[in-house]
C-alpha cells in the first residue's frame, strides 16, 4: 500500500496550487481527481486575473488588495500565459454614480501599490464601438488588469507539482476515506488503497459531497452553488481591449471581452442545486446578448452564439440573499476531530489560489520555505535569449502557429518542437495548427488523455476544428491506446 504525506482531492486551480506549493516543501503528495484537471469550474471562468473592482461594493478590501498582490505574482511568474488587459468602463444612464466610479478606481490603484499595471484615469473621449447615448463626447474611464489561459494555468501547476516528486492522478476518483490510527486509509477508483498523513478537500463544487459522503463527515461551513455561464460571438469591437458593463435592471456587471476574433460575454449568477446543473439555459443566453446590446453598436442575438459554457462555483455560504452578493471569498475549515488533519477548501478564485495554499499549508502546520512568490511556472522563465530563439522559427513555423505554441507553452516549447526544423517533422495534422508532435507532447507531460482533453482545455482548438476533424483526433488517440480518446465520442 503507497503512504503519503498529503492527499488532494480535486484537480482545480486550488488542489493544483496546494498540490504545487506542498511538494516544493518536501511532502509526499497524492492528487486525485475523477475526471480531467481544470475539468469543470477552473476551465469555466471569466479567463480574468483580477482585484475584482466590483468586489469593492461589499467592502471586501483585504480580498481585493490579496487579489491585486496575487496578480502581479502571477504576471510575473507566468508571463506566457497571463497577460494585462485594458477594460473600458462607460458611464451608462442609470449606473453607478460617475462619482463613485473614480472613488473606486482610485481605491483600486491605491491597493494594487506601486509599479506593475497602469493606473486608472477618466477617458476625455467616447467610443464609437457603444450605441447613443454613449457615443463620442460620453465620459469614459479605463483601468487595467490581466487576463490568463485558465485551464492551463491548472494545467501548469499541476505540472510544477508534478516536477516537484508530486503524484497526479486523473481520472482517479476518491471513494471513502476513515481515519485509521495517525492517518488516513483511502479507497480509490481501480481498486487502489493509499494512506495519507493528511487530506485537503478542494473538489470545488462537489466539497460537499465529499465530506458527507466519501468522509462521513458533517461539516460547519455551508457551500453556495453558483452557475456563472458564458458566451461566444462574433467581434462586436474592434482591439484588444475590453469592456466592464453595468446592468442598470439588476445593478450586475458583465465583462465584454476580446477572445481571439470573438467576443467573450459573461457571466451569470443562478443558483443551482447540484453541480450537474452547469448548463447554460436560453434564459441566461438572453440576457447576456441584451446585456451585450445595451452598449454596443454591433449587435448580437442568440442564434449569433457560437459557444457557450457554463461552471459551477462553490462559493461559502456568508448568507447573502442573492447569488450576485455572495462573497468571493475562500474559507478554509480544519476538522476539529483528532487524528489525521482534514482539511476543506469553500470558494475562491484563480487569482488567489497561490495564497490559498500558503493558508492551506499554515493551517495543516506544514513548514518549509515558501518558494511560489519568486519561482516561474513551467514555462514561464522567458529572456531576450529565448525570444530571439522565438524570432529564429518564423523561417518555418506559420506566424499564427508560432504565436499561438509560444504564448501556450513559453519556453516549454523547445521541449515540443525537440529540435524540428520543418512543418514535416511535427507529424501529422489534425487541423487547425494542431499536429502530432503537440498531441504527443501534451499526453506524454500534461497529463491530456481524450480529445476534449487536448481541444477544450490545453488548447481551445475545439472552436476552430470541423466536428470531422475532432473525430478523426479522438479515433487517432484510441488506436494510440484504447484507454484514450473515447470522452466525448461515444
Amino acid at each position: 500500500m503507497d503512504s503519503f504525506d498529503l492527499l488532494i482531492v480535486g484537480g482545480g486551480i486550488n488542489g493544483a496550487a496546494i498540490a504545487r506549493d506542498a511538494a516544493g516543501r518536501g511532502l509526499d503528495v497524492l492528487l486525485v481527481e475523477k475526471d480531467d484537471l481544470a475539468a469543470h469550474t477552473s476551465s469555466a471562468s471569466s479567463k480574468l486575473i483580477h482585484g475584482g473592482l466590483r468586489y469593492l461594493e461589499r467592502y471586501e478590501f483585504r480580498l481585493v488588495r490579496e487579489s491585486l498582490h496575487e496578480r502581479a505574482i502571477l504576471l510575473a511568474t507566468a508571463p506566457h500565459i497571463v497577460r494585462p488587459l485594458r477594460f473600458i468602463l462607460p458611464d451608462p444612464p442609470g449606473g453607478r454614480p460617475w462619482w463613485l466610479i473614480r472613488l473606486g478606481l482610485f481605491a483600486y490603484d491605491l491597493l494594487a501599490g506601486r509599479g506593475g499595471l497602469p493606473r486608472s484615469r477618466g477617458v476625455g473621449r467616447g467610443d464609437a464601438a457603444l450605441r447613443a447615448p454613449l457615443r463620442p463626447g460620453h465620459r469614459l474611464a479605463t483601468y487595467w488588469d490581466a487576463w490568463a489561459d485558465d485551464a492551463r494555468l491548472v494545467v501548469l501547476n499541476a505540472l510544477d507539482a508534478h516536477e516537484r516528486g508530486a503524484e497526479i492522478a486523473t481520472r482517479t476518483e476518491l471513494l471513502s476515506a476513515r481515519r485509521d490510527g495517525e492517518a488516513w486509509t483511502a479507497e480509490l477508483s481501480g481498486g487502489r488503497t493509499v494512506r495519507a498523513r493528511m487530506i485537503v478537500n478542494a473538489a470545488g463544487p462537489w466539497v460537499a459531497d465529499v465530506l458527507g459522503q466519501r468522509l462521513g463527515i458533517e461539516s460547519r461551513s455551508r457551500v453556495r452553488l453558483v452557475k456563472g455561464s458564458h458566451i461566444l460571438v462574433p467581434r462586436l469591437w474592434q482591439g484588444d481591449h475590453a469592456y466592464i458593463l453595468q446592468q442598470e435592471a439588476d445593478g450586475r456587471i458583465v465583462f465584454a471581452l476580446p477572445y481571439g476574433d470573438h467576443s467573450l460575454i459573461g457571466t451569470t449568477d443562478v443558483a443551482v442545486a447540484r453541480p450537474e446543473e452547469a448548463v447554460i439555459a436560453p434564459d441566461e443566453i438572453a440576457y447576456l446578448c441584451a446585456a451585450a446590446n445595451a452598449y454596443f453598436v454591433a449587435q448580437t442575438a442568440p442564434g449569433d452564439v457560437i459557444w457557450s459554457y457554463s461552471g459551477v462555483r462553490s462559493l461559502y455560504d456568508d448568507g447573502a440573499a442573492r447569488p450576485k452578493d455572495v462573497t468571493r471569498d475562500y474559507h478554509l475549515e480544519l476538522d476539529p476531530a483528532p487524528g489525521p488533519k482534514l482539511l476543506s477548501v469553500f470558494g475562491g478564485k484563480l487569482t488567489t489560489a497561490r495564497a490559498l495554499a500558503l493558508e492551506a499549508l499554515d493551517l495543516l502546520g506544514v513548514g518549509g520555505l515558501r518558494f511560489t512568490a519568486g519561482s516561474t511556472l513551467p514555462g514561464g522563465n522567458v529572456s531576450a535569449a529565448f525570444n530571439a530563439w522565438l524570432e529564429s522559427l518564423a523561417a518555418w513555423l506559420p506566424a499564427p502557429l508560432l504565436g499561438r505554441l509560444a504564448a501556450a507553452y513559453g519556453t516549454r516549447l523547445e521541449r515540443l518542437l525537440g529540435g524540428g526544423a520543418s512543418l514535416a517533422d511535427l507529424g501529422r495534422h489534425f487541423g487547425a495548427g494542431l499536429y502530432e508532435k503537440e498531441v504527443r507532447y501534451l499526453i506524454d507531460v500534461e497529463f491530456a488523455r481524450t480529445a476534449d482533453d487536448i481541444l477544450w482545455r490545453r488548447t481551445k482548438l475545439g472552436l476552430a476544428m470541423t466536428k470531422q476533424e475532432q473525430k478523426a483526433l479522438a479515433a487517432w488517440l484510441h488506436k494510440a491506446s484504447p484507454r484514450w480518446g473515447r470522452v466525448g465520442w461515444e
